[in-house]
């Protein structure tokens, strides 16, 4: 069998073939194997997340994923991660990273592909697919190989300085598969040029906020950058952003701050907004929304009405992106490889014999936080098992 891409899907989904008595060839054209799982949770790797679940994922269908995750679980990879000896902690929110380096996880996949005899050949130009009497040949930049079995393990568009590309959406459409649309999925907002010279001070604030977006809410670290807002709560919602969509964002979630400001103005009449901001919001923050009330800013002298919309400014703040930073920034792509052409169970393609897709090439995108390797674990596993 074949596969394309040597990223964490790709190794994972040939180290169990390969040990299940299966001749594996990994090509990739990439430089060095698994970059993604280099670079992930800042050197350390973020390998999976405790709490998996099928509803931590995007796709069209929202119940595509639950076979896969269900049969290989986090503790399934924690158990492998484990039995290498490679140390690991819960940072926040169920997110498991290695202790020491990223590059523990590659090892370890490349010692299970050793396991099983997997040849892997990188620095590799994938050319001409075909598919006759039963075989895949593949045309590549060292010469043509051909097997019965194809696994598309090629990742999607996000960061294209890895060299990311559309391969695995152009051999889907190949072979009759539907692509849904993709767009760039956990990526910062960008601001329009008035917006950014509005916020420009606030570029390095960060907030504990949560952020909402089509129905969907996060609560995480909020960063105002000098391009726009980052931070874990804004990139959750960005996978679920459409251009044009406004976003509500409530910068103090632990307290009411319209009772807030109606108890400061009863106990300090003479205190200045920005002196009540302070006590929940970055001094930086309460400045800038103190602004617009300068030489009027005692408390004493704001209505009722006044306050109510000082503290909705604050705790439903309306903000409409410009739009986003786009595949150069994303860690992940949402759409892909349509869903209803794939069997749940293996991720082989319904209508066409011996072909897989696995990993960030399909439509199913994972929240922030390790979701998107478990998904890439889980469904290697789920397609070695019926090779």
């Amino acid at each position: 069998m074949i596969i394309l891409g040597a990223g964490g899907a790709g190794l994972m989904c040939a180290a169990h073939a390969g040990q299940n008595g299966k001749r594996v060839l990994i090509l990739d054209h990439a430089k060095m194997p698994a970059e993604k799982v280099r670079i992930s949770g800042g050197g350390r790797c973020n390998f999976t997340n405790i709490h998996t679940s099928h509803e931590r994922f995007l796709s069209h269908n929202a119940q595509f994923s639950r076979n896969a995750l269900a049969a290989y679980t986090p503790a399934d990879f924690i158990a492998l991660v484990e039995s290498y000896g490679i140390a690991y902690h819960e940072k926040t929110l169920g997110q498991l990273f290695c202790d020491g380096s990223s590059q523990q996880i590659i090892d370890m996949l490349l010692a299970e592909c050793a396991k099983g005899d997997v040849q892997v050949t990188l620095q590799t130009e994938i050319g001409i697919i075909s598919y006759t009497d039963g075989h895949y040949l593949v045309e590549t930049s060292k010469g043509p190989v051909t097997a019965p079995k194809l696994v598309v393990a090629t990742g999607g568009k996000s960061i294209p300085k890895m060299s990311a590309t559309g391969l695995g959406y152009r051999i889907a459409e190949q072979f009759g598969l539907r692509v849904r649309p993709t767009r760039a999925g956990l990526v910062p907002f960008t601001l329009s040029p008035d917006q950014k010279e509005k916020y420009a001070s606030l570029s390095g604030v960060s907030v504990d906020a949560i952020v909402t977006v089509g129905g969907h809410s996060f609560r995480e670290a909020l960063l105002f950058t000098h391009r726009g807002l980052s931070g874990p709560a804004a990139l959750q919602a960005s996978s679920y952003w459409s251009e044009g969509q406004t976003v509500s964002i409530n910068l103090a979630p632990d307290i009411d701050i319209y009772d807030e400001l109606l108890n400061d103005r009863k106990s300090h009449p003479k205190s200045e907004l920005v002196t009540s901001f302070a006590r929940f919001l970055p001094k930086r923050l309460a400045n800038l929304l103190g602004e617009p009330y300068v030489g009027k800013s005692r408390l004493a002298d704001q209505s009722n009405k006044t306050l109510h919309l000082i503290a909705d400014s604050i705790q439903n703040w309306q903000l409409t992106p410009s739009g986003t930073e786009g595949y150069r920034t994303a860690e992940v792509t949402v759409g892909g490889v349509h869903t209803d052409d794939l069997n749940p169970k293996t991720l082989a393609a319904r209508n066409q014999l011996g072909l897989h897709f696995i990993g960030e090439v399909v439509d199913v995108t994972g929240w922030l936080g390790g979701y998107n390797f478990q998904w890439a674990w889980s469904s290697a596993v789920a397609t070695a098992r019926d090779l």
